[in-house]
């Protein structure tokens, strides 16, 4: 059975001879009452201080949870992030890489465009160098033609003149 404070302010107790005095009994009476209903009162406050902690402790463990959550979202979307990021850095190396081969092998084909360009040009020089060693071969021999036909024209110029002497050493003065 529960007491409350009014079971006792309300209780009564048979008077008997040699009995407790009713005025300390009373006032015994009344101080159990007090304290008691102070000790109620300071168990309703605890009790709804508790439910006030445990309703506060639910809504902690609600935020905990949602920071878990958003924590864990975060964590996700950073690894998302993180990878396609390297993703995108693979593939930007991998272009990178590609384009550095088509250069590389625009460069090969152009080296080797220059060497078939300067063999030509030595083939065009050997060529140059004959055909120049020819020609004045050529003209050296134009030249000695043109000292030999000089040296003929003087010759026949000094047989003419050795003759022209001749026939007016052989013809008769007049």
């Amino acid at each position: 059975m529960k007491i409350t404070p009014l079971d006792i302010q309300q209780a009564g107790f048979k008077v008997k001879m040699r009995g407790y005095d009713k005025e300390e009994v009373d006032t015994f009476l009344d101080s159990v009452t007090e304290s008691y209903e102070g000790l109620i009162r300071e168990n309703n406050e605890l009790r709804e201080k508790i439910t006030e902690q445990e309703n506060q402790l639910g809504e902690m463990r609600k935020k905990e949870a949602t920071l878990n959550n958003t924590l864990l979202r975060a964590q996700e979307l950073v690894e998302g992030m993180r990878t396609g990021a390297q993703k995108d850095a693979d593939l930007i190396i991998k272009e990178a890489e590609l384009r550095a081969e088509g250069i590389l092998q625009a460069a090969r084909d152009e080296i080797g465009t220059i060497h078939r360009e300067i063999l030509d040009l030595q083939k065009q020089k050997a060529l140059f160098l004959e055909k120049s060693r020819s020609l004045i071969r050529i003209f050296q021999r134009v030249v000695e033609m043109e000292d030999r036909e000089d040296e003929k024209t003087v010759a026949m110029e000094r047989a003419d003149e050795e003759r022209d002497d001749n026939v007016r050493l052989l013809k008769p003065k007049s």
